[in-house]
């Protein structure tokens, strides 16, 4: 029969242990959350610069075929560039509905994940 000092030496030696593999295991959750976070995060943000690469090198097109048609090439950029200044507007006043909310709401659902 076992004294009641080494059972509770027991009792410790087994609440470390278990307090250690708790740790490791918190430590190996948060590892992988953070791992599926970043590598959506760097995804969805390389498939953005693919199509900003690709909005870049059309809206120059489209300034150059602008101005062909109007008579000068800067009237092309104005006209472009005014739209942009219109969207970035429109943009700017719905920033949260439109992406802060679902950018947050992304990684809250990958984290969770």
């Amino acid at each position: 029969m076992e004294t009641p000092s080494s059972s509770i030496e027991s009792l410790f030696e087994k609440a470390e242990a278990y307090g250690r593999t708790t740790y490791e295991l918190s430590k190996l959750k948060l590892l992988e959350t953070t791992n599926i976070v970043v590598t959506s995060i760097i995804a969805r943000l390389s498939v953005i610069l693919m199509i900003s690469m690709f909005s870049f090198v059309v809206s120059i097109a489209l300034a150059l075929w602008l101005g062909d048609i109007l008579g000068k090439a800067y009237y092309g950029f104005f006209i472009v560039a005014g739209f942009y200044l219109l969207a970035g507007i429109i943009l700017h006043f719905s920033l949260h509905k439109w992406v802060k909310k679902p950018i947050s709401e992304l990684i809250i659902k990958q984290a969770l994940q």
